[in-house]
Order: C-alpha cells, then sequence, then structure tokens
C-alpha cells in the first residue's frame, strides 16, 4: 500500500524500516540523511514531484511517498486473553479512526477491533494514524453484539461513552475491561448500550453539547488505565 507525508513515513522508517519496499523521494533531502535512507535495505528512488502527484492522487505528500507491506488485519477473538480492548460501533471517518489508534496505543489500549463495516481504507488509517496502525492490533467485526458476547463471556467487563452516563472520574474500573465508541453522529444505539455492562462519560464543566469522538475517547481510554 501508498503511504505519503512526513509524519507516517518518518514513523515507519524508525520503527518498521522492514516494511517498507520502496522510498519514494519529490524533493531535495539532506545528503547525510540521503545516505542514511540508502543504507536501510530499502529501494529509495527520486520522482518528480508531478509524478508523485499523480501516485497519491494529488493529495498533500510533502515530498516523501513510500510503498510498504499490507497490514494484515487481526482476528478480534485472538484479543480475547488481553486485558484492555477498545471497540469502535459504527465509526467511518477515517481521520478520526487513525487519530483514535494513535491516541490508543499511546494510553496502553492492547487492541482496537472496528465493529459495524465491512472493510475500511487501510492505507489511510496508517496515514492519519501517523504510522502507529503498525504497532497496533487492530480487526474488523462486521457485528458488534457478536464481539461484545465474546468479549463479555471471556471475563471483561464493557464500558460504554455515553453523555448520560457515569462520570468516568467515579467508577472504578475493572482490570479486564473494553470501551466502546459510538459512531461521529449518532454515539452507540440504544441496543449496544442496553448489553454493555456501564455508561460512563467525561462530564463537562460548562455547559456544552458533546466532545468530538476522538477527545471524548481520549480522555475515557487515560481514566481508564490502570
Amino acid at each position: 500500500m501508498l503511504i505519503y507525508a512526513k509524519q507516517p513515513i518518518n514513523y515507519i522508517i524508525e520503527n518498521h524500516p522492514a516494511k517498507i519496499k520502496t522510498l519514494y523521494l519529490a524533493k531535495e533531502m539532506d545528503k547525510k540523511e540521503y545516505s542514511r535512507l540508502m543504507k536501510m535495505g530499502f529501494e529509495v528512488k527520486r520522482i518528480p514531484s508531478d509524478a508523485a502527484g499523480k501516485m497519491c492522487k494529488n493529495a498533500s505528500h510533502q515530498g516523501i511517498l513510500a510503498e510498504v507491506e499490507d497490514y494484515a488485519l487481526y482476528s478480534y477473538k485472538s484479543f480475547l486473553n488481553y486485558d484492555f480492548v477498545l471497540v469502535l460501533s459504527g465509526l467511518t471517518d477515517v481521520g478520526n479512526i487513525g487519530a483514535i489508534i494513535r491516541t490508543a496505543y499511546a494510553l496502553g489500549v492492547e487492541a482496537v477491533i472496528a465493529c459495524g463495516v465491512k472493510s475500511l481504507p487501510l492505507e489511510a488509517i496508517t496515514r492519519t494514524s501517523t504510522g502507529a496502525l503498525f504497532d497496533m492490533p487492530f480487526a474488523l467485526q462486521t457485528n458488534v453484539h457478536d464481539a461484545i458476547n465474546d468479549l463479555k463471556m471471556s471475563g471483561f467487563k464493557t464500558y460504554g461513552a455515553d453523555m448520560g452516563g457515569t462520570d468516568i472520574r467515579e467508577v472504578k474500573v475493572q482490570s479486564r475491561r473494553a470501551l466502546f465508541l459510538g459512531s461521529e453522529g449518532e454515539g452507540l444505539t440504544a441496543r449496544v448500550s442496553s448489553k454493555l455492562d456501564e455508561i460512563v462519560t467525561v462530564k463537562m464543566a460548562h455547559k456544552f453539547d458533546s466532545l468530538n469522538v476522538g477527545a471524548a475517547g481520549a480522555i475515557l481510554m487515560d481514566r481508564m488505565r490502570i
């Protein structure tokens, strides 16, 4: 798959260089840095800027692109012996998903399950996660209710994010926990919420509509660290 822009590619270069097949440079680079890249085991090609633009359909590539190994999805059932799992129920915005994966990795979440979708553009999620997807076990599961049942049967306590829930600061979080975040516009469905063990929220200091799912998720993940 093709990844572009400085941050995700620099992350992959530093952390997963073996996954890079070809690095494309469409800008001048410091000679020492260029020499370092040439010694890293992947092919380095210089290309014109217009060729780089065509490769990424005129997106902002910042002069650097890379052909990398495809991300291999996991089976969510391989996560059932973990302690802290994040479940995205109905999220589709790749910017939000990528940012959430990056935050989840930083805050100690061990795996992420995306439910309610048949497929997601993993190239875009790798980019918007700034490469962190390669360090986060990630699975797709169409039926969120199967995921809920399997997590519960495996000893997880399930928590759902919703404005009407209990202040997360007042919740004693269990050691094996799964946090469910709903879609960008609608949140968790009533059917999903009814099957979860506890609904939690980030209490506002002032009257406000709601936090973005990524912001709310980040606060909840941090508060649920043990």
